[in-house]
């Protein structure tokens, strides 16, 4: 099987760097945006730490909007808060669903563990926005945009809620007195709170250079490697040819020829254990990602072989039970967990 090419010589600033430690610093957050009650509450039910952008963004949709910030971007970009914000806003008291799970509140079929949806908007395409975590013990490294019914791939759009809300706007173009006025709005509260509106911001540059391999869904994933460039081999395969692998199997006509398209992933699988042995936990971790973004059941069974094992030898075992949800009601529908 072909390589997928010789990586990048690792800088000085990657060696130096901690893999998980990246993301933006935590600000101070303000009293007057969201209680400090109600931010525990929040990051108890998801079990993550939310960024102060997340709470500063709140604010700044209830002036837009005091009677309901949850649909401030409605009218204009057709946006919707959604995810944590529903616990923000106190939805999920009146709930139709008293035990939602909030691993799967808002969760798309191609989401991957370390991707948190707190925006939706086409429900044609199923676009969302999210935050993206390399660890679930730090803060998301950058807003990272999907489109669910078109595919896995992750769209960067800055590190913070304000940036990614603004090139959405500035993608939607139109020079109606509403939008330039909420373009106005959102860049002044960015400045004065001190947010990059950058689609691509220092600490996203930053964590370019500590990403091992893109992935299917292209964001990239960070492990640790160390000086002796342990923590990560590549697979013997290139992309182009992995997503052949994956057609054969997937489509296959009978059992029997998909199991011989198998054989290709079965001897990835062994490579793989040959390189946890010897410390290079992510290149099993990029393949169990592939194989969960191709999105066929199929795999199902192989990618729970590989990520739970992955996360827990990087230590970030809350992804496996993200994982484990979603799996096992992993679908294109019903993604409220609060009206279900």
């Amino acid at each position: 099987m072909a390589g997928r090419g010789k990586r990048k010589p690792r800088s000085s600033l990657q060696e130096a760097e901690a893999a998980n430690g990246l993301g933006k610093k935590a600000r101070t957050v303000p009293e007057m945006a969201v209680s400090s009650e109600l931010q525990q509450e929040v990051e108890t039910l998801y079990r993550l730490r939310m960024p102060d952008d997340f709470y500063h963004f709140w604010a700044f949709c209830s002036r837009l909007q005091a009677d309901n910030p949850c649909d401030a971007l409605r009218d204009a970009l057709g946006l919707r808060l959604v995810g944590p914000f529903d616990i923000v806003s106190g939805k999920h008291k009146s709930a139709k669903n008293h035990e939602p799970n909030y691993f799967l509140h808002w969760r798309h079929f191609y989401d991957p563990p370390e991707f948190q949806t707190v925006l939706v908007g086409s429900s044609e395409s199923q676009f969302h926005m999210g935050y993206y975590r390399d660890s679930p013990d730090c803060l998301p490294v950058f807003v990272g945009e999907n489109e669910a019914r078109r595919g896995c791939t992750i769209r960067q759009s800055g590190d913070n809620l304000f940036a990614a809300v603004l090139l959405f706007l500035q993608r939607k173009g139109g020079k109606e007195a509403g939008l330039q006025a909420l373009e106005a709005e959102l860049r002044s509260t960015a400045e004065t709170l001190g947010f990059s509106l950058d689609q691509k911001s220092r600490s996203m540059k930053q964590r370019d250079r500590k990403v091992v391999t893109k992935t299917f869904h292209g964001a990239g994933i960070v492990v640790p490697v160390d000086k002796n460039d342990v923590g990560y081999r590549e697979l013997p395969e290139t992309d182009a040819g992995l997503k052949r692998i994956c057609k054969a199997i997937a489509e296959a006509r009978s059992d029997e020829e998909r199991m011989k398209a198998f054989a290709p992933i079965q001897e990835m699988i062994t490579f793989v254990q040959f390189a946890n042995d010897e410390c290079d936990y992510g290149m099993g971790y990029e393949l169990g990602i592939d194989l969960f973004c191709y999105g066929s059941h199929y795999f199902y069974k192989v990618v729970r072989q590989l990520l739970p094992l992955a996360y827990s030898l990087l230590k970030r075992d809350l992804f496996t039970q993200i994982l484990e949800a979603h799996l096992s009601n992993r679908s294109q529908e019903n993604l409220d967990q609060l009206s279900l």
